[in-house]
């Protein structure tokens, strides 16, 4: 499909006159506030918020949610249905997978103790933010506050309630520390591993 070709909203257009560099699908919804980088492809039914900054030669799938004011480097995927709340800070080159999860709210709640409806003013946000070539496995949870460290991998269904070091592979209900992983991805050795600065010979925690 020529995607050049669905970008035809007058909004759109508007906002970002060099449509030729950027290939937003005509059911996406990207708020003419928003910031999105050269190169950059955004599929059906994706909607990226006011203010959110998106970099250059990046991939927003079908579905995906980019909250107001999130931040995405350059390189960055961003798998069918992931749901990326405000305020979170993804760096370079970033996997996010599908139906991927990053929360902004520690202690949910939809009214008040007297009954009445939240509001933003009624709760605070933690930012979120995932580390520079980091992957984020499917349909994984990751609570907000939390940080997650270069090259590090969550596994696929992990639910990550605290930091993760650089180059670790997390997994889990609650996610903890499985092993850890090359910048390739793949996993290292014991001994390849002690030569990390973030290493740590108990993988229990």
């Amino acid at each position: 499909m020529d995607l050049n070709a669905t970008t035809t909203s007058k909004k759109q257009t508007l906002r970002y006159p060099f449509l030729m560099a950027l290939r937003i699908n005509k059911s996406a919804d990207v708020d003419p506030r928003s910031s999105i980088g050269e190169n950059t492809t955004i599929w059906h039914l994706a909607q990226v918020r006011e203010f959110a900054t998106i970099g250059r030669n990046c991939i927003i799938g079908r579905g995906a949610y980019i909250d107001q004011s999130v931040t995405l480097g350059n390189n960055c995927k961003v798998q069918n249905y992931a749901l990326l709340y405000a305020p979170a800070i993804i760096e370079d080159g970033v996997f996010i997978g599908p139906a991927a999860i990053l929360t902004n709210d520690r202690y949910p709640r939809a009214i008040n103790i007297d009954g009445s409806t939240k509001t933003t003013d009624d709760w605070e946000v933690k930012e979120t933010r995932i580390c520079h070539g980091a992957s984020i496995g499917a349909q994984s949870v990751l609570i907000s506050g939390v940080t997650v460290g270069q090259w590090a991998v969550v596994a696929a269904g992990a639910v990550v309630t605290k930091d993760v070091p650089g180059q670790a592979l997390v997994g889990g209900v609650p996610a903890r520390i499985l092993g850890w992983v090359g910048q390739d991805g793949h996993p290292l050795s014991e001994e390849e591993a002690t030569n990390l600065s973030t290493f740590t010979p108990n993988t229990g925690t």
